[in-house]
């Protein structure tokens, strides 16, 4: 549970799992330079893309571009929907009339938006400040660095109406405009320590910004003025050396256990952090065994992607070249040091066949309010095992042949608890995540799973407790028995 409430934001994801791989002898590749030199058989790797996508992966002591083996690929997601902060913060119009300071936020993803509201909420993600460093002349040159910041603590909530002021119909509508209803508080008035030790109404303190304008980069003064001394105080940096950032919120509740018997697992986020946890615990996992990689011929990697709460249609989402580049870069790179008259591009595509990825996002648990809202034959159940997902109309990427390649696997590893089922009813719309994605940019086969859980994407979720080990054990496994399995189940 610490893994999420060190993670409120895709940047200290990415950072909480660099830590638990750095100290398992993971070391960083530099994407800008050629890999040959910095690849050997047998190492350990990771890579990052914009502080919020992380690739990790470790090569079998026997892999050859173009070979026997492929790719062992666990994919998943480090974003979860959230309120961001406008690239524009400040909301004082509203300051005078209702004497109290918001911050402009915007909807990301399709959040459970009500679960949003009376909930102490704190601010996080990365501030971009101005630095210097020695230069080579032996004075200093200003740079640009990148700050990781967490206010971990009540510092804006999102109050509901009172029931008195509702009428009959909006009570039960439960209607939420997410322009006008999500605007966070963040203060009533400016306290001394803003003020140098007077206290003046929000108002007075317009008059008195309008009287002293600042200078005008055409961006500080558009920003909520509190927002940026609340974060150069935790980041121990001047106001003005705060040049941008990218903000969300977060409820600053912390996971905890819950039932009778301590069965439930209640966290933000679940919904994809629980997968990035396991992936990178199995393969942190299973390449600290003594011997793992001495006869594998594969590359076992874990691929935590952004952005696919959006869509994942950007330079860091599952819909990037990240996949497809590092295959071919990891290949050519191999290939370099190999006496073997095979063509770069035959020996990725060759590789490409053999590689499989596990799509690995939450799956929906069978509610007991509301279980008429499954197809009776493919209800899963927490703490009951993972759930392979399945659409025929290409929702997830689950087929015939990739499903089985999994049951199999959790065969051949003697898993107690069985591989659940999930189909969406037909009157129900189905979901997707990055299965299809990357099956449909890389070429290589998928297969979409999860845990199941309930709440999916309301601010708070629930899982099951034991499925946190169903989930790591099977992808120790795969990573594992995979090679054995698929050799023998035809791929064409």
């Amino acid at each position: 549970m610490t893994f999420f409430d060190a993670s409120p934001d895709p940047f200290h994801a990415v950072q909480t799992c660099i830590q638990t791989l750095q100290s398992c002898g993971y070391t960083p590749l530099d994407m800008e330079q050629p890999l040959h030199t910095q690849l050997i058989k047998g190492g350990k790797y990771y890579f990052t893309k914009n502080q919020s996508t992380l690739v990790a992966f470790a090569v079998g002591e026997k892999f050859v571009p173009g070979g026997k083996g492929g790719f062992k690929i666990i994919g998943g997601h480090t974003d979860s929907p959230n309120l961001k902060i406008k690239p524009r913060s400040k909301r004082s119009a509203m300051v005078s009339s209702t004497g109290c300071v918001q911050i402009a936020v915007e909807c990301y993803g399709g959040g459970l938006w009500h679960t949003w509201l009376d909930r102490d909420l704190g601010v996080s993600g990365r501030v971009f400040v101005k630095s210097s460093s020695p230069s080579e002349n032996g004075g200093q040159e200003e740079i640009i660095v990148s700050k990781l910041v967490k206010l971990d603590r009540a510092v804006v909530r999102v109050p509901s109406l009172a029931i008195h002021l509702q009428t009959a119909k909006e009570r039960e509508a439960l209607e939420i405009n997410k322009e006008d209803h999500l605007v966070p508080i963040l203060s009533m008035v400016l306290e001394k320590a803003l003020t140098k030790g007077t206290t003046i109404a929000p108002e007075e303190e317009t008059e008195k910004q309008q009287q002293q304008p600042e200078e005008d980069d055409g961006w500080t003064e558009h920003q909520e003025p509190i927002l940026l001394e609340m974060l150069a105080n935790e980041l121990q940096v001047n106001v003005k050396d705060i040049i941008d950032f990218e903000l969300n919120l977060f409820d600053v509740q912390k996971a905890s256990l819950g039932g009778a018997f301590s069965e439930f697992v209640h966290s933000a986020r679940l919904d994809n952090l629980s997968s990035c946890f396991m992936a990178v615990e199995a393969l942190v996992e299973h390449t600290s065994q003594e011997g793992s990689l001495e006869s594998d011929v594969d590359i076992s990697l874990v691929a935590l992607f952004d952005h696919e709460e959006v869509g994942s249609e950007s330079t860091t989402g599952a819909g990037s070249p990240i996949i497809q580049e590092a295959v071919s870069r990891i290949c050519q790179a191999f290939l370099s040091q190999e006496e073997s008259s095979i063509s770069p591009s035959d020996a990725t595509a060759i590789t490409l066949a053999k590689s499989f990825v596990l799509s690995v996002d939450q799956a929906h648990a069978i509610h007991p309010n509301y279980s008429s809202k499954h197809e009776k034959g493919h209800a899963p159940k927490m703490n009951h095992g993972m759930v392979i997902k399945r659409n025929s109309n290409q929702r997830y990427a689950t087929n015939a042949v990739t499903g089985l390649i999994i049951r199999e696997i959790a065969k051949k590893a003697g898993m107690k608890q069985p591989i659940q089922e999930f189909v969406v009813r037909n009157d129900c719309g189905c979901g997707t995540t990055i299965g299809p994605i990357i099956s449909s940019t890389t070429g290589i086969r998928a297969i979409d799973l999860g845990c199941p859980q309930w709440s999916m994407h309301s601010i708070r979720e629930t899982m099951g407790t034991c499925d946190f080990r169903h989930g790591v054990d099977l992808f120790c496994a795969f990573f594992q028995y995979f090679r054995q399995v698929d050799d023998g189940i035809p791929r064409n």
